[in-house]
């Protein structure tokens, strides 16, 4: 383990909504049983990959549901026959669990992760198995050709009255042009180039549907001023990593022009400013993005 769990539970601090979320979907009642449900959980996926958000608890938050996009991801599942959501970097599941708990058909809901193992603690973190939650999951890397064939920039896959079978799938390449709503949360920043962003917000949109109203929504980290930063990473020991952050500015023109052909989407982007004040980290301001893209 590169860092110890041990000290992380001062991070937990659900918020009322949160707590009720967990509690209708775990089936917990008291709030302690919970929170001890949720650590343990947590102290084994810390052991998968030691990222950040499970060792500050961002893992159990609601990201999904308090996008600015999330009415109309909803809307989809209500009005538009067939629609499929693809929740790329899915971990534990919680935000297709909570899409799926406010009414989007389950049968329609396709998950995918790096890391399957994140995937199985899911269930065990919502007491569920494959058989009784039988939503999709698909574990691979999209930027491999083998889990996802690379597409033309400007690739707008014709319209199809057969759409794909979920459950029946192996890779995502079936699902090109197909997908009405893809939500990506806190993965672009994972990348820590620009260009392996871009080659990921390409793939992204060799996914989505051609139909008027299909969308892309998510967050990651941001700044106010796009460009590449050294920020300190805690693991084996303290060190330097340069990361590249995306700002509105440059995210809107990155999609309208460099992935979809300018003028064929509507991109919408805002910053939301943190500050974190606490023995670890210290005093720190960060941002993330709320953003959508959606085709015109």
């Amino acid at each position: 383990m590169t860092r110890a769990i041990e000290g992380s539970e001062q991070f937990y601090s659900p918020d009322s909504e949160q707590l009720q979320f967990f509690r209708d979907a775990t089936g917990i009642a008291d709030e302690a049983e919970l929170k001890k449900h949720i650590i343990n959980v947590q102290q084994e996926g810390y052991k998968v990959h030691a990222y950040p958000c499970i060792y500050n608890f961002s893992f159990i938050k609601l990201t999904l549901a308090r996008l600015s996009a999330y009415s109309r991801v909803l809307e989809f599942g209500k009005l538009r026959k067939n629609a499929i959501f693809l929740d790329v970097g899915c971990c534990f599941g919680n935000d297709v669990r909570k899409a799926i708990m406010d009414g989007f058909p389950m049968e329609r809901v396709i998950c995918t992760d790096l890391l399957p193992d994140f995937w199985m603690l899911g269930h065990k973190l919502f007491r569920t198995t494959p058989e009784t939650y039988p939503v999709a999951f698909l574990a691979g890397d999209i930027l491999d050709p083998d889990f996802l064939k690379p597409a033309d920039p400007f690739y707008v896959a014709p319209p199809s009255e057969q759409e794909p079978e979920v459950s029946a799938i192996g890779s995502l390449s079936p699902l090109h042009g197909h997908v009405a709503v893809i939500s990506i949360c806190n993965v672009f920043h994972l990348f820590d180039t620009e260009e392996a962003q871009t080659r990921l917000a390409r793939a992204l949109a060799s996914l989505l549907s051609p139909q008027p109203g299909s969308m892309i929504i998510g967050t990651h980290a941001a700044r106010p001023e796009h460009g590449s930063r050294l920020e300190k990473v805690e693991k084996d020991h303290l060190h330097h990593v340069t990361v590249y952050y995306h700002s509105p500015e440059s995210w809107k023109a990155l999609c309208n022009g460099e992935i979809f052909r300018r003028g064929t989407v509507k991109v919408e982007a805002r910053l939301i400013e943190h500050e974190v004040n606490n023995s670890i980290m210290g005093e720190v301001k960060y941002w993330f993005m709320d953003w959508s893209v959606t085709r015109l």
